[in-house]
């Protein structure tokens, strides 16, 4: 792959395994600058030996809010100036609704949402400093429509797809650019360690297994195939608000909105006796 005109200085959470880490890799790859952060920091050594020049790796809970806008200063002061900004950190919590603990909920919350919010908050004043930066925000195609048994997971998507449309339409006179990133079904860890699950009631069995029915049909994708395209958006200097990856992402998107249309032109009417 070609060097880009100009290297670009990236801060990524979530660095240590699946988008995060592949991303991380190809922007190293090709010469750009990265603070890779992760939880256990140890898991980025390998990336410390071999591009010490260009990888600053850190430690970094986002639930800790401090540490965030710690890490990032450190980056900026380490790096001189942050161009992309990743908000990737996150996992999955499996469970139906009723299933699911508050302290679980809470924690999901925690990190999914306002892990990004605090990111976004540390990295704002230096990329308005700058009067430049791309923020990507890894969201899901489950941010645009949600699966039973999944229900907290999607919430936290939907959540960031509103926080990433927010932050486009206030950023848009600083020159930063916002994407956000909806994967659909991926070879991650998103299904071992890097998720979690609720202690399931039987009567939910039904439909935990329709949502495994639909998943089934839609063979996962290798990750280390998205990273060109971030590789692209990152270079974009008008990049698109919304990407989806992943070839059965928008068939399955273009449906469930079909679906949402028809509900709401259906019931126009009783919805025109509300005015």
């Amino acid at each position: 792959m070609p060097l880009p005109e100009q290297s670009k200085t990236w801060f990524v959470t979530g660095s240590s395994r699946g988008f995060g880490r592949h991303w991380v890799e190809a922007a190293l790859a090709r010469g750009d600058r990265v603070a890779a952060t992760a939880r256990d920091v140890a898991d980025l050594a390998d990336l410390v030996e071999r591009y010490p020049q260009t990888v600053v790796a850190l430690p970094l809970d986002v639930t800790d809010r401090a540490a965030v806008f710690a890490a990032v200063e450190e980056a900026r002061a380490r790096l001189g100036r942050i161009d992309v900004v990743v908000s990737n950190a996150g996992y999955g919590l499996f469970g139906a609704i009723e299933e699911v603990s508050e302290a679980d909920a809470r924690k999901q919350i925690d990190t999914n949402i306002f892990g990004a919010i605090s990111l976004i908050q540390a990295a704002m004043p230096i990329l308005r400093a700058q009067g430049s930066g791309h923020i990507l925000i890894t969201s899901s195609f489950g941010g645009l429509m949600n699966f039973a048994t999944a229900g907290l997971y999607g919430a936290t998507k939907f959540a960031l797809e509103a926080i990433g449309e927010a932050l486009a339409l206030e950023t848009q006179d600083f020159g930063i650019k916002v994407t956000l990133i909806e994967p659909a079904a991926y070879d991650t860890d998103f299904n071992g360690s890097s998720s979690a699950s609720a202690d399931q009631i039987s009567a939910y069995d039904k439909a935990r297994k329709r949502t495994m029915k639909v998943f089934e049909q839609m063979p996962p994708g290798d990750p280390r195939h998205t990273s060109d395209a971030i590789l692209q958006l990152a270079d974009m200097d008008q990049p698109p608000l919304r990407i989806l990856l992943g070839q059965y992402a928008l068939p399955m998107v273009r449906k469930a909105y079909a679906e949402k249309l028809d509900t709401w032109e259906r019931w126009s009417s009783l919805s025109d006796t509300a005015q």
